[in-house]
């Protein structure tokens, strides 16, 4: 009995292990970032555009919207396309085409994002600047948020499509039979049946790609611009905050405030990846209890 006690109390222990790491991340970053804290409020550096670290001018507010604008043009355009492929792949693919298919994407998934980066400076950022901008009536260099979401879009893909797949395949095959039995074409069943069994599957799915959008740094760094001034459009160049610490952490920190405006950067992006899975959770939980 006190063996079991005590395998349980180690257990509990272990458990507390992600939790107790993230808070000791979250103290380390914002205590690293209270000279600037203790300099100026926290909503004047959140929301002031001016960047100028040689005069003490640290404005996160391009980089928050830089992060968001990359992440949910990411997203928006991952989403439907990675649904409607692990739709294709679960319920209309012959299973010769589906040995083809799952292995290429594993592929996508397992690239380096440098890869992407490159692939992005040699295609995207040309298509983007010669073709697209001008088509709606813009200039733009080819480094700028839609770019940079275009890349995302295409790391992320795999992550969705793999879970998603996973969700899709394991509707029951009874109900589907049943359905097309009493008369239901293919496309009814796909969305009266496995889309309504599945649908927090594939939420959660899309959750999973959201969360890997929100981190990602060198790909997106590299097609993105970083330019500190607060986008416009999706042609404007932007300045993810990963990109921000990925560029600047470890230079120029003889700067007064500089290493403390970073560190704080690091702290919001904790925050907003948080709360979004927070969030998500919240969604999710509600989704779930409306099927049941």
């Amino acid at each position: 009995m006190k063996k079991e006690k005590g395998k349980e109390l180690v257990a509990g222990l272990f458990s507390l292990l992600p939790i107790i790491l993230a808070i000791s991340i979250f103290l380390l970053l914002l205590t690293k970032a209270f000279p600037l804290l203790s300099l100026k409020s926290l909503p004047t550096i959140l929301f002031s555009s001016a960047w100028q670290p040689q005069k003490g001018q640290f404005g996160l507010w391009p980089f928050i919207l830089g992060t968001i604008w990359v992440t949910i043009t990411a997203f928006i355009l991952a989403a439907p396309l990675s649904i409607l492929t692990a739709i294709y792949i679960s319920d209309y693919a012959s299973g010769r085409l589906k040995k083809w298919l799952v292995p290429v994407i594993d592929l996508l998934a397992g690239l380096p994002s440098v890869i992407y980066g490159m692939w992005g400076i040699l295609l995207i950022v040309p298509l983007v600047g010669k073709y697209l901008a001008p088509l709606f009536g813009t200039y733009s260099s080819g480094y700028c948020i839609l770019t940079a979401g275009i890349v995302l879009a295409v790391m992320i893909l795999p992550t969705i499509v793999n879970v998603s797949v996973e969700v899709l395949s394991a509707v029951p095959a009874d109900l589907k039979e049943a359905a097309l039995a009493l008369g239901a074409t293919r496309l009814e069943v796909v969305r009266f049946i496995v889309l309504k069994k599945s649908r927090p599957g594939v939420a959660a799915a899309c959750v999973l790609g959201l969360s890997r959008a929100f981190g990602e740094t060198l790909a997106v760094m590299m097609v993105v611009g970083n330019v500190p001034l607060t986008p416009t459009s999706l042609f404007s160049p932007a300045y993810p905050l990963p990109a921000l610490l990925a560029n600047n952490y470890g230079e120029m920190l003889s700067i007064p405030g500089y290493e403390a405006a970073l560190n704080l950067a690091a702290v919001v992006l904790l925050f907003m990846v948080i709360i979004f899975s927070l969030a998500a959770r919240l969604y999710l939980n509600k989704l779930e209890q409306r099927i049941d």
